[in-house]
């Protein structure tokens, strides 16, 4: 993102004299009215003065401003930016000035930033629910606070093509509140869409699960980096990625999380029979190593005290009897010799 004229935050860190300004604005008040009840009375002309104060004083009391902790204001006067509030505390600025945040009135699907009664729901363009309260058009406060955008799942192909659904968890929070009201439209809107662009450009290189002859690092050497299997390095990429995307938005990306992660319905059925089969294979090579070292150790147990001679014809014979006694599926039913062995 290029912009002509970079924004610079300017924190206002000496009109925290709101209080001073409240109680002489009352005595203020106090003043004109005696001074318009004795007009009345002795002169028309301070009657007059009075009733014009009384009619503006009033406006001093728009630039009181009051902010909890972890809250910013961000003040335009006709249109130029004069600077951000951003400590706790009650202040006092110019009534002609005004806030803005362009996100007042967003409601998110996130911790901290949904609230109940809200005037109607909508779906942000980069799909994450969000709505829209009227009461908050008229609070223009930023908050400061760490909250986490939870996106909703979406369906995406990996590297080998494969239809996976992932969702994720990214928390946030916004340092530069100049950049955050007029860098962007929406700093909200604008978050959740670069969420779902940076998942899908790093899910697209990764497999699901371990495949051979993939190169998800980017250095040319096939490695085992699966979404399943290094989920940890995943989330750090989209992270950074995210990062990357938002930071002339003036948000920090505090950390991304993978909170879900499968195949889609269409292909999960057979993906399931496929890791079935491969975790069969693996048993039954496991038992025919096993059963080929018994074997072994039968023949030369038999042939090292001498319990009895076998030709090979005989070995051949033990040797597959056993084998498919300890590689069967089902319980053996011995058959009892009773004549001689040949």
């Amino acid at each position: 993102m290029n912009n002509n004229i970079e924004m610079q935050e300017i924190v206002l860190s000496k009109s925290k004299n709101g209080m001073a300004v409240l109680l002489l604005t009352l005595l203020a008040y106090i003043l004109e009215i005696a001074g318009l009840i004795f007009g009345i009375q002795n002169s028309p002309v301070l009657a007059v003065v009075c009733i014009v104060l009384l009619c503006v004083t009033w406006i001093l009391f728009l630039g009181l401003k009051v902010l909890k902790p972890q809250e910013a204001l961000v003040l335009t006067l006709f249109g130029k930016y004069v600077g951000t509030l951003k400590d706790a505390g009650f202040y006092f600025v110019n009534p002609f000035c005004s806030a803005v945040n362009p996100a007042s009135a967003t409601r998110l699907n996130q911790s901290g930033d949904v609230k109940e009664g809200g005037a109607g729901v909508m779906l942000s363009a980069a799909g994450t629910l969000a709505s829209v309260n009227t009461a908050e058009l008229y609070n223009r406060k930023m908050s400061l606070k760490i909250m986490t955008l939870n996106n909703n799942r979406q369906k995406i192909n990996d590297c080998l093509g494969n239809p996976v659904e992932i969702g994720i968890a990214v928390t946030w929070r916004v340092v530069d509140t100049a950049k955050a009201a007029f860098n962007v439209d929406n700093y909200k809107e604008f978050l959740s869409l670069q969420c779902d662009s940076a998942l899908r450009n790093i899910v697209r290189i990764y497999p699901y699960d371990v495949a051979q002859g993939v190169d998800t690092t980017g250095d040319g050497v096939a490695d085992e980096g699966s979404l399943r299997g290094s989920s940890e390095t995943v989330a750090g990429r989209i992270r950074e990625e995210i990062q990357e995307s938002v930071a002339d938005a003036g948000l920090e990306i505090v950390e991304a999380r993978i909170t879900y992660l499968a195949y889609a319905p269409e292909i999960a059925a057979v993906m399931l029979q496929r890791q079935q089969a491969s975790a069969i294979i693996d048993a039954r090579k496991m038992i025919v190593d096993g059963a080929v070292g018994m074997v072994e150790m039968a023949l030369d147990r038999l042939s090292e005290n001498h319990v009895v001679e076998l030709d090979e014809e005989r070995k051949a014979a033990m040797v597959s009897n056993l084998l498919v006694v300890l590689c069967g599926n089902q319980n053996a039913q011995p058959v009892v010799n009773s004549g001689s062995l040949y």
